[in-house]
């Protein structure tokens, strides 16, 4: 597999496991109901003001692949400094980091070396969030599309690779630039290896094909016999067989009765072809099959009825490679926030239809949405709108590293939520909360030892899933007791103001029995044999004795 070399990329490839973990300081919840309060509203949704790589990283013990849609909309790298949101890796944030992690080579680092390293430590941690049936989508121009797809395919494996999308977002295209006027962006899409799309809404235009209709509704028209590919007799020879047809009673049949008229599946050129479904499928789904005569051929063929609603649920269709439209524009996304408040705050946001477009064919009612470059916040609107359109549940997680994350793309949720605009034109509120959360204090220190100031109940936690990898519950059950995973019984034996010691003692305190026991604490005087005997694990709690 080709693969992507950049100045720097041996300093990044592993620099998301260096990434210190931060504790999320909560700032205040918001609810359509009560506002702004100091309180958390335990919604699931969250805004995050602090740098995206860091905050990954924070999510990881309750998130790690749980997210079902990931959307970002990273810098496209053009060089062009004079935006509300720096378009440009040389953001003073991102010019520090390059220098602490990739050192002197990153004075010899072009633009370009620039944008990778930023992105691929930041690409790591979302695969990791990401489930394994889901999907991430990438918005990207062409200054380094096709840098990101090498990397992507490094770090997704080629095999997860989707689609580039074509997104038509100007209409007209863009006169300044050189030789062609652009008129479209990539949205790259990628998966886990178990990710199915759930289709998107039929498009009006394809509605207006359901002319038919019966006393299960409208419907159209589809060839049974198959085209295409492995469409032969020679290919399929199971798949060859003849149906019958009764014009007295307009029936079809497997079984030949007098006077029925016998239909194969023949291919334009005369050669025998295959149907699309077998014996027993067509027998099963026999009401959903006609015959029709073709007039061009003067022969009776079958067709399926492709209903627009069955079984209560509307037709849905797979989106196509080219999404072409008004609410695909950057326009529209222009003035969408410019309605949310009544003047322009930001430059070139996306409109909350695309996102929209992109989540309904990602997520079920209940799917966690990601989108670690946040911006003006269009990702939550999307997540918001739909919720309200068929009663969903989704979350979502912004996050935003910019001084903006409050004023603009917090205030917008708000406003989304509340409600906006003003007489006839006034957008009625999707309802809804989330919390507001700040980058805290890491979790170790610059001597890996634990950061005790974070507190206890942030500690157990990251004890909980660097040993389970999964969401820490808090038991309340027993002192020191952490949780039970596949027979195994955790404790963490911490004091912060003492040391603890693991000894016969100790064991007292042990009151859910398990298979095997993971035991913290600062020292342990049991003998080995009888650990090994009681399938007891002692580790040492990282931190400074010193002060002891």
């Amino acid at each position: 597999m080709p693969t992507l070399h950049w100045i720097g990329k041996d300093k990044v490839i592993s620099h998301h496991q260096d990434v210190p973990y931060r504790v999320l300081e909560h700032k205040y919840g918001f609810s359509v109901e009560k506002g702004e309060k100091t309180e958390t509203t335990n919604s699931g949704n969250r805004i995050i003001h602090g740098d995206n790589l860091e905050a990954l990283k924070s999510l990881l013990p309750e998130y790690e692949g749980k997210i079902k849609c990931i959307y970002i909309d990273p810098p496209y790298n053009t060089g062009n400094e004079s935006w509300v949101y720096n378009d440009n890796v040389n953001h003073p944030k991102i010019k520090k980091w390059l220098g602490e992690v990739v050192g002197k080579d990153g004075e010899d680092l072009t633009r370009h070396d620039k944008w990778l390293c930023m992105m691929y430590p930041r690409l790591k941690l979302l695969y990791k969030l990401l489930a394994d049936d889901g999907a991430i989508f990438i918005s990207i121009d062409d200054n380094e599309q096709a840098n990101l797809k090498l990397m992507c395919d490094e770090i997704f494996g080629i095999r997860n690779y989707i689609t580039n999308v074509a997104v038509v977002n100007n209409f007209k295209g863009r006169s300044d630039d050189k030789y062609i006027a652009t008129a479209h962006e990539n949205l790259i899409i990628y998966q886990k290896g178990a990710f199915e799309t759930k289709g998107v809404s039929l498009p009006e235009e394809y509605a207006k094909d359901y002319k038919l209709e019966d006393e299960n509704g409208k419907y159209r028209h589809l060839g049974l016999r198959k085209r295409g590919s492995n469409a032969r007799e020679i290919d399929r020879p199971n798949l060859f067989y003849p149906i019958y047809y009764s014009k007295k009673n307009n029936s079809l049949s497997l079984e030949k009765k007098d006077d029925e008229i016998e239909i194969l599946p023949k291919l334009s050129n005369g050669e025998n072809g295959t149907w699309r479904w077998g014996k027993e499928t067509l027998l099963k789904r026999l009401s959903e099959v006609e015959a029709k005569l073709v007039k061009t051929r003067n022969e009776y063929d079958v067709f399926q009825k492709d209903y627009l609603i069955k079984n209560g649920i509307e037709k849905r269709i797979k989106p196509k490679s080219f999404w072409h439209g008004a609410e695909f524009s950057a326009e529209a996304g222009t003035l969408e926030l410019k309605k949310v408040f009544s003047k322009k705050v930001f430059e070139t946001p996306k409109s909350s239809e695309f996102i929209f477009y992109i989540i309904q064919q990602t997520t079920d009612k209940n799917s966690i949405i990601l989108d670690s470059f946040a911006g003006s916040g269009t990702t939550a609107h999307a997540v918001l709108n739909l919720n309200k359109q068929d009663g969903g549940n989704r979350k979502f997680i912004l996050v935003e590293m910019e001084d903006y994350a409050n004023d603009i793309t917090a205030e917008r949720v708000k406003r989304v939520i509340k409600g906006y605009g003003k007489g006839n034109k006034k957008e009625e509120g999707t309802g809804g909360s989330f919390d507001y959360y700040e980058l805290g204090l890491p979790l170790f220190d610059e001597n890996q030892n634990l950061n005790e100031e974070v507190g206890l109940p942030k500690i157990r936690e990251y004890i909980w899933f660097s040993e389970t990898r999964t969401s820490f519950i808090e038991p309340n059950a027993e002192n020191y007791f952490l949780g039970k995973k596949e027979d195994s019984a955790f404790y963490f034996i911490y004091e912060k103001d003492r040391l603890t010691t693991l000894d016969y003692d100790a064991l007292d305190l042990i009151k859910t029995k398990g298979e095997q026991y993971i035991i913290y604490a600062d020292n342990c005087l049991l003998p080995k044999d009888f650990m090994a005997k009681n399938n007891i694990i002692f580790k040492k709690i990282p931190r400074d004795i010193t002060r002891f």
